[in-house]
C-alpha cells in the first residue's frame, strides 16, 4: 500500500557525469512521485570526498534540466531538511552513532590497517576470505573485546578507531523488493560494515539510512547493484525503531555485445554514448558528448531510457512525459538486466524528429543561407518532405539533401573510375540531348522518356551520379524536376568534363 505523501530521493555521488543507469533511476523516481502527487527529492552523497570530481554537481543538475524531471526539493532546489549535502550533516549521523553504541548495535573498532591486513593474508594463505564479522571479531581489537576502562582510556588517547555496526549472528532476515519481492538472507553470512570512518566522517551506509529516515522517504528506488547493501540498511532502520521504507531495486543496463554492464569506468570501450549531455573531463579538458549534443531530443531520450527496463503493457511505444508518468508502475519493471541498444534509442529519436519539422526548416535555411544560395519557402519545405524519412537527426539534414540546392564537388570515386571511358561520354550527350528536348520538365514526363531507354539502369546510376555524386539519394526524376532542365544539363556537362579530364 502506498503511503498518503509518498517522498522519494535520488541520491548522486559527485564523483563524474550520470551515465544511462543514473540518470533512468532518477527518472523512474520522478514518474513514481509524481504519478502519486509525491515530491521528488535531490541529495548529494558526499561522503567519499577522495573521489570527489569538479563540476560534478552543475552536471547532474543540468541533465535534470535538461531532461525535464526536475526536483521538488534538495540540492539547488532548497527545502524544509536541508542541507541536502551528506558532508554537511555529520552532526545529525554522530547523534544516531551515539544512539547505536549506546543501545549495543554498534562498537568502536580498533584495528590499524595494518593489523587487518596481516589478517587477511593469513586467511588467505590458508585459502580462506578474511571477514570482520561476528565469528572473529572477539579476537581483534575492538571494545567487545575491552573492559569500559580500557576503552575510555583508548577514547582519551585519541587512539584511531572506526564504528561497526554489530550483526547478531543465526538470524533470518525477511525483506520484501517491490521489484524482487521476497528475499532471505542469513545473519551468518553479513559482516560488521563500518559505520562511521576514521576520519569521522559517515559511511555511505550510514549516511544514507538516517537520510532517508529524516527526510521521510517513503520509497528507496535504485539500481541493482545496491541490493547486497539492502541488510544492513533494513537492520539499521530495525536498530533505530524507525518503519521501514519500500525498496524498489532497479535492473542493470546491459551492453548488447556481452561484455557486462554499462559503467563510466570503461568509457572509450563504448560504440555509443552513455552521458545524456557532454562532460569535460577536469584534468585533461577533454569532451566526451552525450546524447544531447549528438542531436537527440530530450523528449526521445526520456521516452527510451523510460522502456529500458519498464513495459507499460500496451502496444504502442512513444509517449509525452505526462502519459509515462500517468502508466508507471513500480510492479511492471523487470526484474533481469536488460541490453541497450543505440539503434533504438535512434528510432525513437526519428519518431520525435517528424514532430520538429519547423526545427528542421530553421537549420535547412541557416545552412543555405551561409552558401549565399537564395530559395523560396515553399521549394524548401518541399526539400524537407521528400528527405526527412531518410534521416534521424536535423543535422543529418544537409546530408541528404544538399543536392538540391548545389551541385557535387566530387564523386562516389569506385563507380568514377569504372565509367571513365568514351563510351560514357556518348552515352551521357545522347541523354542530355534527350533531357533538352524535353518541354514538360517534369517527372512524370522525365520518366516515360527514359524508361524505355538502351541501358536504361546504367543511364540512371550516370545521372545520379551527375546530380548528387553518390548513387545514393531519392527518386532521380524528382530530383531532375525539383532543380530544374538548365542546372540538370549543367551537373552533366559537369561529370562529362570530369571524365574527360580523367582519359
Amino acid at each position: 500500500m502506498l503511503q498518503h505523501s509518498v517522498r522519494v530521493r535520488f541520491a548522486p555521488s559527485p564523483t563524474g557525469p550520470l551515465h544511462l543507469g543514473g540518470i533512468r533511476t532518477a527518472l523512474y523516481n520522478y514518474l513514481f512521485a509524481k504519478k502519486h502527487g509525491g515530491r521528488f527529492i535531490l541529495r548529494i552523497e558526499d561522503t567519499d570526498r577522495k573521489r570527489f570530481v569538479e563540476n560534478s554537481e552543475s552536471y547532474i543538475l543540468e541533465t535534470l534540466k535538461w531532461c525535464h524531471i526536475e526536483p521538488d526539493e534538495g540540492v539547488g532546489y532548497g527545502g524544509v531538511y536541508s542541507p541536502y549535502y551528506q558532508s554537511k550533516r555529520i552532526n545529525i549521523y554522530r547523534m544516531y552513532i551515539n544512539k547505536l553504541l549506546k543501545k549495543g548495535y554498534a562498537y568502536y573498532a580498533f584495528d590499524t590497517d595494518q593489523d587487518l591486513d596481516k589478517k587477511r593474508k593469513e586467511y588467505n594463505h590458508r585459502g580462506l576470505t578474511f571477514s570482520y564479522n561476528s565469528r572473529i571479531r572477539m579476537k581483534l581489537n575492538n571494545s567487545l573485546t575491552m573492559t569500559e576502562e580500557q576503552l575510555h582510556d583508548k577514547l582519551r588517547s585519541c587512539s584511531s578507531y572506526v564504528v561497526r555496526f554489530k550483526i547478531e549472528p543465526g538470524k533470518t532476515l525477511k525483506m520484501h523488493d517491490i521489484i524482487r519481492g521476497n528475499i532471505i538472507v542469513e545473519t551468518d553470512h553479513l559482516d560488521d560494515k563500518i559505520l562511521l570512518k576514521s576520519d569521522g566522517g559517515a559511511t555511505y551506509h550510514l549516511a544514507n539510512t538516517i537520510d532517508d529516515y529524516v527526510m521521510k522517504i517513503t520509497h528507496v528506488i535504485r539500481g541493482e547493484e545496491w541490493l547486497p547493501s539492502m541488510s544492513l540498511h533494513v537492520l539499521l532502520y530495525r536498530s533505530l525503531g524507525w518503519p521501514l521504507p519500500h525498496f524498489a531495486h532497479l535492473p542493470l543496463i546491459l551492453r548488447n555485445d556481452g561484455k557486462g554492464k554499462i559503467s563510466k569506468r570503461n568509457t572509450d570501450s563504448f560504440n555509443f554514448p552513455i552521458y545524456p549531455i557532454q562532460w569535460k573531463i577536469p584534468k585533461t579538458k577533454i569532451i566526451i558528448p552525450g546524447y544531447r549534443e549528438l542531436g537527440y531530443f530530450s523528449e526521445a531520450f526520456v521516452n527510451m531510457l523510460a522502456l529500458l527496463g519498464w513495459n507499460p503493457g500496451v502496444e504502442r511505444e512513444i509517449f509525452s512525459l505526462q502519459e509515462l508518468i500517468h502508466l508507471f508502475s513500480l510492479e511492471k519493471i523487470k526484474k533481469s538486466g536488460v541490453y541497450f541498444d543505440i539503434k533504438k534509442a535512434n528510432w525513437f529519436n526519428k519518431k520525435y524528429l517528424n514532430k520538429k519539422k519547423e526545427k528542421i526548416f530553421v537549420f535547412l535555411f541557416e545552412k543555405i543561407k551561409t552558401r549565399s544560395i537564395l530559395c523560396k519557402k515553399d521549394y524548401l519545405w518541399k526539400v524537407i518532405h521528400l528527405t526527412m524519412d531518410r534521416i534521424h537527426f536535423i543535422h543529418e539534414i544537409w546530408e541528404h539533401s544538399f543536392y538540391f540546392f548545389i551541385s557535387p564537388h566530387s564523386y562516389e570515386v569506385n563507380f568514377f573510375n569504372k565509367i571513365c571511358h568514351e563510351h560514357t561520354i556518348s552515352q551521357l550527350e545522347n541523354a542530355k540531348i534527350l533531357l533538352y528536348n524535353i518541354n514538360q520538365f517534369t517527372s512524370f514526363n522525365l520518366r516515360f522518356v527514359f524508361q524505355k531507354t538502351k541501358n536504361k539502369n546504367q543511364t540512371m546510376q550516370l545521372f545520379r551520379l551527375a546530380l548528387v555524386g553518390v548513387l545514393k539519394g531519392i527518386d532521380i526524376f524528382i530530383i531532375f524536376e525539383m532543380i530544374g532542365k538548365k542546372e540538370s544539363i549543367l551537373r552533366i556537362e559537369k561529370l562529362i568534363n570530369q571524365i574527360k579530364e580523367k582519359i
